[in-house]
């Protein structure tokens, strides 16, 4: 099969998939917004705390895909579902890590990015009983990217059509009279729902039962492939997300009214970026399995003919979005001031989002080969002064406000996507996509 086909057929689903976890963002935060501009600004801030919360999953997420495709890719169906099992226990672990956190620290975690008074009498609530939610994530995020690895994206996204339906109709019932907590009642129903679903799908699609140890046992050799990608994939996962918190607490600086406007901004912004995420993970899934096959060729042609797809697309969505920019804030706000703001940070997305493409695209590409250190490296510095820094720089600094912070976005992933597509042409991941074979190819000859 070619890889033009195969792309596309796990990028619709893939895509499909985000949209749909994006859509009930943007609907919750509409909901949150029809109580007020202060309870939108609360859902915002605390969404990004937990969002943040979230990347401790990244650590086995970013190696897990990585891990199976090449075992599936090499022939070693036994090592895949030795890895699945694997997945789940230390999924538990780390859950219940994010949980707690969100439970018992949920008030010095806003502080820390600069909550304003106003809104932390809602957004503490919220994001404590967002805990649950959390939890039950960490299990469906990881068991979905196992069912991906096995390029079962279609039953993947029916996991997600039903989460989000549950999640979508709970909320709408839940949020009038219940406030914020609805939402986080909601999002554990949902989720609830999509653990019982993963576990079926495991068992008929996969011939995978879990035994009650696989919940959790943690297993070192079955982890230890899983960690060497997963480690640096998280730190610059988790690199990129404390620089952008960082950027988060400048803009509460600048007061509700801002933080709401940041808000609204990446509910579309999140819309933006599918694509090329959907390309990315996609992208990820084909390559670590043209890599376990020794195709290093047809990765290499896949990963350029998956970046022009994506830029172009983004450029298309991007100005589509910047055209109908007041309309939209609009379902969210009234205030001319910030549906000023908002037309102007949708603008300034036709530059931000293609740099953003190249990262979510060739990043992926990279750690799928198994080069999963050097995005880590190259990209810390820019994320750490241009995000971070430039963000206070411009934003807060200067006083440029939001459209200086949007600026510092800018800057940073076209520094980032332009140092990794460089690394990409240059070849400079072959010789980690050759070991990476010759160690399965080892393996399974023993």
């Amino acid at each position: 099969m070619h890889a033009r086909p195969r792309l596309f057929a796990l990028v619709w689903p893939m895509f499909l998939e985000l949209l749909l976890g994006i859509g009930l963002g943007v609907v919750a935060t509409g909901l949150a917004a029809r109580i007020s501009d202060t309870s939108g600004a609360a859902f915002g801030i605390a969404n990004h705390v937990f969002t943040t919360l979230f990347i401790l999953f990244r650590v086995v997420g970013a190696g897990v895909s990585v891990a199976m495709t090449q075992a599936l890719g090499a022939g070693r169906r036994d090592r895949a579902d030795a890895i699945a099992r694997a997945v789940v226990g230390v999924s538990t672990w780390m859950g219940g890590i994010g949980a707690l956190a969100a439970l018992v620290a949920a008030k010095p975690l806003l502080l820390l990015i600069n909550a304003p008074a106003e809104v932390m009498p809602l957004a503490v609530p919220l994001l404590q009983t967002l805990a649950p939610a959390l939890m039950i994530d960490a299990w469906n995020a990881n068991m979905a990217s196992v069912l991906r690895s096995h390029l079962r994206s279609r039953e993947a996204l029916v996991v997600v059509v039903v989460i989000q339906a549950i999640t979508l109709a709970s909320a709408v019932f839940l949020m009038p009279e219940m406030g914020l907590p609805g939402y986080a009642l909601a999002c554990a129903l949902g989720r609830s729902a999509g653990l019982a679903l993963h576990i079926l799908l495991w068992r008929h699609r996969l011939d995978l039962k879990l035994r009650a140890p696989d919940w959790w046992q943690l297993r070192r050799p079955e982890l230890a492939p899983v960690f060497h990608v997963g480690l640096p994939g998280a730190a610059e996962n988790i690199c990129h997300r404390m620089c952008f918190m960082f950027s988060v607490a400048a803009v509460a600086k600048l007061g509700a009214g801002a933080l709401a406007t940041h808000a609204y901004a990446f509910s579309f912004i999140g819309i933006i970026l599918l694509n090329g995420l959907a390309i990315g993970f996609s992208v990820e899934i084909l390559v670590g399995h043209m890599i376990g096959a020794g195709n290093l060729h047809g990765a290499n042609k896949l990963v350029k003919r998956a970046l022009a797809w994506g830029l172009g697309i983004t450029l298309a969505v991007a100005g589509s979005f910047a055209l109908f920019a007041k309309p939209l804030f609009g379902l969210f706000t009234k205030d001319p001031e910030l549906l000023k703001q908002g037309a102007m940070l949708l603008a300034m997305t036709i530059i931000l989002e293609p740099g953003r493409t190249f990262n979510l695209v060739v990043i992926n590409a990279l750690r799928a080969t198994g080069d999963a250190r050097y995005p880590v490296m190259a990209g810390a510095a820019s994320m750490v002064l241009v995000l971070a820094g430039g963000s206070w720089l411009f934003g807060v600094y200067l006083g440029w406000g939001l459209v200086g912070v949007f600026i510092a976005y800018t800057l940073d992933e076209w520094i980032r996507g332009l140092s990794m597509w460089h690394r990409w042409v240059t070849l400079r991941w072959a010789p980690y996509a050759r070991a990476s074979h010759r160690k399965l190819r080892r393996a399974r000859a023993h």
